[in-house]
């Protein structure tokens, strides 16, 4: 008999699964398109005009491979950030670029910190690579970041993942407190502070931070504000030894040649990102308009979804999560408890939230029998 491919020990050890259950596939098992698509945190509201025109122009020239150094588009970032574009690395969104991270430091065995019920693709990256996960639970719905770096330190972990704005519940902390947090850090541990929502969040909730401190790595990405979700551009800022060592394991052709244009023009128009965050603001505060009128209540949010409290448990959430999505509204929800109590909300259009305010008493309703 033939012998098919031998898997290492550790591949043969990991789930088939994947973080997220994309909505096309729920589309596809229930036979017909979600009305209202406001689970996965895009923006419903699009890429800026120049960059879809950029793409467009771009198009007849894909024949060519993308510049695998980013050249432009780290310049206008670095500019942009206030820092060198040696301190800047291009990868497939925050996703693509978190792979890159565990692959970088994370060995078989190493332990990682992260809180439990935060972003699952970073968990699905240390699991690949063999890494062991200490997880600590989210403190009055935000991530504890005391807890996080007591928990580094006890177990002498490479890692320690910290998103602000979090996802799934919007919470966030000041730039100020992740400041006076960073003396915290364990020597050799580095913290991946996920700024992915940070366009959405108050003013000072970016920290600053010298981007030559070789404990901490920031990462930043265009599939939100910026509307660019399918194109998968995300960027991490760090010193410049880090940034250097990521061109060991990064696939230099990852980033599309579309893609990188269409970043770099989204990038330049100020415009545009002003609007949507007008956009996101004013569609938060319709879901809490919603929300209210149902008898649940809207969380404070700091990116571009809303966790909405239903008061009860996790049962309950998931029953009010599936007679939604039979309804053909597509939401998530956090998979831990007590977060597990909420589902989460993408801002959405005008339309969209039309068929929220039709369809969640309905599902509210459908979930108590």
């Amino acid at each position: 008999m033939t012998q098919g491919p031998r898997y290492p020990e550790l591949i043969q050890s990991l789930p088939s699964s994947v973080p997220f259950v994309g909505p096309e596939v729920q589309e596809r098992e229930l036979g017909r398109p979600f009305r209202a698509r406001l689970g996965a945190n895009e923006s419903v509201f699009g890429p800026s005009p120049w960059a879809v025109a950029a793409m467009q122009d771009e198009a007849a020239e894909i024949w060519k491979y993308a510049d695998a150094t980013n050249h432009d588009l780290k310049a206008e970032l670095a500019l942009r950030m206030g820092v060198t574009p040696q301190n800047v690395v291009l990868g497939e969104g925050i996703d693509g670029i978190l792979g890159y991270t565990v692959r970088l430091l994370v060995a078989p065995g190493d332990a990682v910190v992260t809180s439990d019920g935060a972003y699952p693709t970073f968990n699905y990256h240390v699991h690949g690579y063999g890494g062991v996960l200490h997880k600590v639970p989210f403190r009055d719905d935000h991530e504890d970041i005391d807890a996080l770096l007591d928990k580094a330190r006890e177990v002498e972990a490479k890692l320690v993942y910290l998103s602000n704005p979090d996802n799934p519940m919007g919470s966030w902390h000041s730039g100020e407190v992740i400041e006076k947090a960073l003396d915290r850090i364990p020597d050799g541990t580095l913290l991946v502070l996920d700024e992915a929502y940070i366009e959405f969040a108050p003013d000072g909730t970016a920290p600053r931070i010298d981007p030559e401190d070789p404990r901490v790595v920031r990462m930043r990405t265009f599939s939100k504000g910026y509307g660019l979700a399918g194109a998968r551009v995300g960027y991490a800022v760090g010193a410049q030894p880090l940034i250097r060592a990521y061109d060991k394991v990064r696939n230099h052709f990852g980033m599309n040649r579309a893609a990188q244009i269409g970043a770099l023009a989204a990038l330049q128009d100020d415009t545009w990102i002003e609007e949507v965050v007008g956009l996101v603001g004013a569609a938060k505060e319709r879901i809490g308009t919603i929300a209210k009128a149902s008898g649940v209540t809207a969380l404070p949010s700091a990116a571009n979804f809303v966790a909405v409290d239903l008061g009860r448990d996790g049962d309950y959430a998931r029953a009010v999560l599936k007679a939604l999505i039979a309804e053909g509204v597509f939401v998530r929800m956090p998979f831990v408890a007590p977060q597990d109590r909420c589902i989460r909300i993408s801002a959405g259009t005008p339309a969209d939230l039309d068929v929220l305010a039709e369809v969640l008493p309905v599902a509210l309703e459908t979930a108590q029998r």
